[in-house]
Parts: structure tokens; C-alpha cells; sequence
């Protein structure tokens, strides 16, 4: 999974940012974040990381969450949500939340619009492409990606519309309402605002 290199920047124009702003969810969610990733986070700059200042209060309570907890906090937290054996504390998943399964419909037609992009998944990734953390990604390419037959607004509209929209609230409300989630309650009230702007935005198009 490509990752972005550096923290998003409110100088960036607004598609880069919405850009570095996915990719930054798509690692954060993805895995326990590394020791390398945090540091750049707490000196990460607290303006909004996109254009908007509805941003600006959810990036600066995630960043001053991150520069409260120690690495280990963080990082323990990203286990006990989301690792461990069995069912997990909180689902990252479309289809679990679209059908109550995982692995069903919902991944089958996310594969089926993936392969009409030309994208697969990386045989080397260990979840189904469901995970938030790849959907993520997959904006991030609709957005910077050099192929415009591909990477323009009509494409992410319908991709965000269809495999990401209809869920995602549900899973910043279960992240945010854990006990055990601080960290990852701060990164769902961004991911909340994040994706509440691009329904806005999106709907503009409509």
C-alpha cells in the first residue's frame, strides 16, 4: 500500500491535500502506527490539514491526543480495537457493516468496480479490500493518480458514494462511543468531519 511521506500541509492546494489526508487515514487505520509516523504527527502543525476550517478542531484534537499518549498507548490501543483473535472490538470493514458479514455482496461488487478502475488488490496486503484503510487508498488514487480517464471527481463521486459513504459514519460512531478508544477516537472525529466534507463536496456535483 503506497503511503504519503510527509503530514498533510494547509499550504498544499485543496486535491493534494485531500490526497494526503486519505493516505494518512489509510495508514493510521490500516496498522498499529509506527514509532516514525507518531513523532511526525505530534509535530505536525495543527491549522487544517485541508482546505476548510471545519477541519481545523477534529486535526488539532488528534494531533494534541498523539502528543498526550506515549507511542506504546498508541500503538496498544491499534490492538486492542482492532487486533487479537476472533471478532474484533471495532469492524474496519464495508461489508460488515452493508451486510452483517464479512466477505459478502458488498466485497464482490467492490471487486467487480475495482477491476473496471484497473485496480487489484496487492498480493502482499493482508486484508480484503473492504478495510477502510484501502478504501482510503483508492480515493487517494482517484484523486492523484495520472491516468484522468480514471483519477477525476465523476469517479471518486460514484466510488465514494457507493463503497465508502453509506458506512463509514456507523464506524466513527462505534470507534468514538468505545471505552478504550482515545487515540482512535480522536482520528474518527477527524475521519467524521473529513468524510462529512466530501459528501458536501460531492453532492455539489450531483
Amino acid at each position: 500500500m503506497p503511503a504519503p511521506t510527509s503530514m498533510p500541509s494547509p499550504a498544499l492546494d485543496e486535491e493534494t491535500a485531500r490526497s494526503e489526508l486519505y493516505g494518512l487515514l489509510a495508514l493510521l487505520y490500516y496498522a498499529s502506527p509506527a514509532t516514525e509516523l507518531i513523532a511526525n504527527l505530534r509535530l505536525a502543525a495543527t491549522d487544517a490539514p485541508a482546505a476548510g476550517a471545519f477541519l481545523e478542531e477534529p486535526w488539532r484534537a488528534l494531533v494534541g491526543v498523539a502528543r498526550e499518549m506515549t507511542d506504546e498507548a498508541i500503538q496498544s490501543e491499534y490492538s486492542a480495537l482492532f487486533g487479537g483473535i476472533g471478532k474484533p472490538e471495532v469492524y474496519l470493514y464495508g461489508s460488515h457493516f452493508l451486510s452483517g458479514f464479512l466477505n459478502e455482496k458488498p466485497l464482490a461488487r467492490l471487486r467487480t468496480d475495482l477491476g473496471q478502475l484497473g485496480l487489484a488488490r496487492d498480493e502482499n496486503m493482508s486484508e480484503t479490500e473492504d478495510h477502510f484503510a484501502y478504501l482510503c487508498e483508492v480515493m487517494r488514487y482517484l484523486i492523484a493518480g495520472d491516468d484522468v480517464t480514471v483519477a477525476n471527481l465523476t469517479r471518486q463521486r460514484e466510488f465514494f458514494s457507493v463503497h465508502v459513504q453509506p458506512w463509514v459514519m456507523t464506524m466513527c460512531d462505534n470507534l468514538q462511543q468505545h471505552p478504550k478508544a482515545r487515540f482512535y477516537a480522536a482520528l474518527a472525529g477527524l475521519t467524521r468531519a473529513f468524510m462529512g466534507v466530501e459528501a458536501q463536496g460531492f453532492d455539489m456535483l450531483a
